[in-house]
């Protein structure tokens, strides 16, 4: 590894670090507290639309700015998505995405960070989210192979 792969791998673990830690501080690790903000009909919490409100402010500033660059701050050539179109497959990933952090409470973010405090909850959603995507590449595969044959 160079000198540049490892400040660019610096450089995302810290981002990493910095999101977990903003995931805790906020209380979005806490299950119960997003559970709260998806309960509309009951005792709404809408700490976590400040939050996601806050994320995507950051966001369009950033996704702004990069647009512009052909490069990262650290010389890494910039990779931004290409894709436009909004597919089924999106809609569908995105539903499932939806079902899966409103019955558990957990999203792959802050199932990180449970699984680093040693929460089993963490443990369980982050083992279904692998297994997951195991079953996602191997319905990939599938569907190459029996769209070519």
């Amino acid at each position: 590894m160079n000198n540049k792969e490892m400040l660019a791998a610096l450089a995302a673990g810290v981002a990493g670090l910095l999101f977990g830690l903003g995931l805790i501080v906020s209380g979005m690790a806490d299950p119960a507290k997003v559970l709260g903000f998806l309960d509309l009909a009951g005792a709404w919490d809408p700490s976590l639309a400040f939050v996601m409100g806050g994320a995507i402010g950051v966001g369009v500033i950033a996704f702004a700015r990069a647009r512009k660059m052909q490069q990262s701050l650290l010389g890494q050539p910039m990779q931004l998505p290409a894709a436009t179109r909004i597919v089924r497959r999106l809609i569908l990933g995105s539903l499932l995405f939806g079902v899966g952090w409103g019955i558990a409470g957990i999203c792959p973010g802050p199932a990180l960070v449970l699984l680093g405090e040693g929460e089993r909850k963490g443990m369980v959603f982050v083992v279904a989210m692998l297994a997951g995507m195991v079953l996602f590449r191997w319905l990939e595969s599938r569907s190459r192979h029996g769209s070519q044959g």
